[in-house]
């Protein structure tokens, strides 16, 4: 998979465009210009005299690091490796180093990436301002190869010796950290890089957020979604991260509620949206003493989600439709649902839901053709498939048949012990 570069290769390209032979005497009256113009002006590491004096390898250089950025692959190769074995200017190796890790890391191989980018650094010729800039993608080649470890390691040397501190590298940091699930430092530097900017990317929230959540500070990570779909409230992508975050710290009101507020101002447009609000009240519903109502929530959702065209007419959707009805003592629309869903069904579990139903109204033969159905399409707990089917055919005066399923629902370790019984009970324990 191709990669975007990180950046385009400007730095290293204006320090090749002169001759080092003949330029520090040009540029020596703008010394002071420079030094104020300079990225890393307080930078501790002196800054190393250039060794560029060939005019055939400061042309091959330049052409080549344009074919770099222009995406010319062959091209840039064909320019620049020739550079490290028979150039014997260290900058223009270290260079030709530099756009050769950008075309492997653009190529995927973030590790041939790293290794080229470690050898320009270890020249020791690149000027500060180039140095330094590859010194921080070389952290960034590092946390995208889940060198963790290694990327805090260099980005600690670029602050230390540059003398740069960014929002950016702090939010750097606080990834590193998180993916080593050390959560107090990674909430450090991620509140770090906010501070230094009014426009934090919206990964660092997920970040930080994910970071309160994992460190067991779920009211700290609830109130800083909230905060971030309060002043995104028709992003869906901060609506997903703060009710995500919510239903991790069990917050399921929280949730539902910032839901229906989406629902009601239109920001509630996918189908997945819809289905895990009825999911939710479902949940909820759960810890009621009486379910009914958020299960007649759930399936107003649903049904204003199918009228709308975004929840599809799919065997998962018309089940959720099944059990939220079948939850708020719906008969008839719980039947009703789930055998809609029968005809797209994998398994047999809709068709076992509702013959389930249809025992209770006493209707066997409807409720014996649908277990059978059932349990033809395969089912989870095929020892209570049989046992309904049992039921049923105990309630058409078919003993018989009765008798043989509850043999087969003797067979499942699951339900081996009511069926044992009730067939001794029957006559027809052997």
């Amino acid at each position: 998979m191709k990669r975007a570069p990180l950046f385009k290769l400007m730095a290293g390209m204006a320090f090749a465009l002169t001759l080092a032979g003949n330029s520090f005497d040009a540029h020596a009256a703008r010394a002071e210009q420079a030094k104020k113009e300079a990225q890393y002006p307080d930078a501790t590491r002196k800054e190393p005299k250039l060794d560029l004096t060939s005019s055939k390898d400061q042309k091959a250089l330049n052409d080549g690091l344009d074919a770099v950025n222009a995406g010319d692959e062959a091209k840039a190769k064909e320019l620049l490796e020739p550079l490290l074995e028979k150039s014997k200017s260290k900058y223009a190796q270290a260079l030709a180093l530099q756009g050769l890790a950008s075309l492997r890391y653009n190529a995927g191989d973030i590790k041939g990436a790293i290794d080229l980018l470690s050898q320009a650094l270890a020249k020791g010729i690149l000027p500060n301002d180039t140095y330094f800039q590859l010194e921080y993608e070389l952290a960034q080649f590092q946390l995208a190869d889940e060198q963790y470890q290694p990327a805090l390691d260099t980005l600690a040397k670029w602050r230390n010796e540059g003398k740069k501190d960014t929002a950016e590298s702090h939010a750097l940091e606080g990834n590193a950290y998180y993916r080593l699930q050390k959560y107090p430092e990674a909430i450090a530097a991620m509140k770090q890089a906010m501070a230094m900017t009014d426009k934090p990317q919206q990964s660092w929230n997920q970040i930080l957020m994910a970071s309160y959540a994992e460190s067991g500070q779920s009211d700290q990570a609830a109130e800083l979604a909230e905060q971030q779909l309060e002043a995104n409230p028709n992003d869906a992508s901060a609506l997903n991260n703060a009710v995500a975050v919510l239903m991790s710290a069990q917050k399921y009101p929280q949730a539902v509620a910032l839901m229906e507020k989406a629902r009601a101002n239109g920001t509630l447009k996918q189908e997945k949206d819809f289905v895990n609000l009825a999911k939710l009240y479902l949940v909820t519903g759960q810890d009621a003493s009486d379910p009914k109502p958020s299960a007649d929530k759930a399936v107003q959702v649903l049904e204003d989600g199918m009228s709308k065209g975004v929840v599809t007419p799919s065997y998962d959707n018309y089940k959720l439709l099944g059990d939220a009805n079948y939850v708020a003592g719906n008969e008839a629309a719980a039947i009703a649902a789930y055998k809609k869903a029968m005809p797209t069904a994998t398994d047999g579990e809709a068709a076992i839901r509702a013959g389930q139903l249809l025992l209770t109204q006493n209707k066997y033969t409807d409720a014996r053709t649908l277990i059978q159905q059932g349990i033809a399409k395969g089912v989870k707990h095929k020892g209570s498939a049989y046992m309904m089917l049992a039921e049923a055919e105990r309630g058409l005066k078919n003993k018989s048949a009765a008798i043989d399923a509850m043999r087969k629902a003797a067979q499942d370790p699951e339900t081996a012990g009511k069926a044992k019984a009730w067939l001794q009970k029957a006559g027809a324990g052997k």
